[in-house]
């Protein structure tokens, strides 16, 4: 992806995100220069990788396949390793209409996926096989908003405005935005994108950038190179 595409998204997502009555935190609008100046300070962000996430899982379609977040808190995994503690994080997204995030599923996390506005939210699903991997013929079991729900392989669930589905390590799933956009709430355990997502098929989880511009914002896979 090339920088300015990334500054454009940030943009139109910040606007998306505000007509629906949500602000991001302060750090969110820090420069660069301002992350760096305030580097010390900012040492719990860069470590828990806070802040603008924005991927065409290096395919180079974000369009198509793509996904914005946001991690507005992540907790420590030491914490749910020994179980007290800082044991959760939260994320905000936005699923373009049609845009896909690819099939997935994690080992550590479990997550509430949350419609907070918008178009319908849909999520295909399958389950595991004995090892943990994807499995074409089986399916498995969700909660809806605190409701049982059995899913048969292949299933799409959609999830309307104000709904939600709770997915467990061994979910796969891959969703999409339904009839337009969806802003998307993430609840979870403990977040680790570098290593905690399993996708199907051989996929990059952040996007390659190619600096046309100076970025707006620094995204979580920028922290390491330019806050050293």
């Amino acid at each position: 992806m090339k920088r300015s595409e990334v500054n454009d998204i940030m943009a139109e997502a910040d606007a998306f995100i505000r007509s629906f009555g949500h602000i991001l935190p302060p750090f969110a609008y820090w420069s660069p220069d301002e992350m760096r100046a305030n580097r010390a300070e900012a040492e719990g962000i860069a470590g828990a990788r806070l802040g603008w996430d924005i991927t065409d899982y290096g395919a180079g379609r974000f369009r198509e396949l793509g996904l914005f977040l946001f991690t507005t808190r992540n907790g420590r995994l030491e914490d749910l390793q020994r179980g007290g503690g800082m044991c959760y994080a939260e994320k905000i997204m936005i699923s373009r209409q049609d845009q896909i995030s690819p099939m997935h599923t994690h080992v550590i996390k479990a997550e509430d996926i949350i419609n907070r506005g918008g178009a319908i939210l849909a999520i295909q699903l399958y389950g595991s096989d004995a090892d943990g991997g994807f499995s074409e013929t089986s399916g498995g079991t969700v909660w809806r908003d605190g409701l049982r729900y059995d899913y048969g392989p292949g299933e799409t669930l959609l999830i309307g405005p104000g709904e939600s589905v709770t997915l467990m390590p061994g979910d796969w799933h891959k969703f999409w935005g339904e009839g337009g956009d969806v802003l998307i709430g993430e609840v979870s355990t403990v977040n680790d994108d570098v290593t905690d997502n399993i996708f199907r098929d051989p996929i990059g989880r952040f996007a390659e950038i190619e600096e046309d511009v100076a970025p707006t914002h620094l995204l979580v896979s920028d922290y390491d190179r330019w806050l050293k």
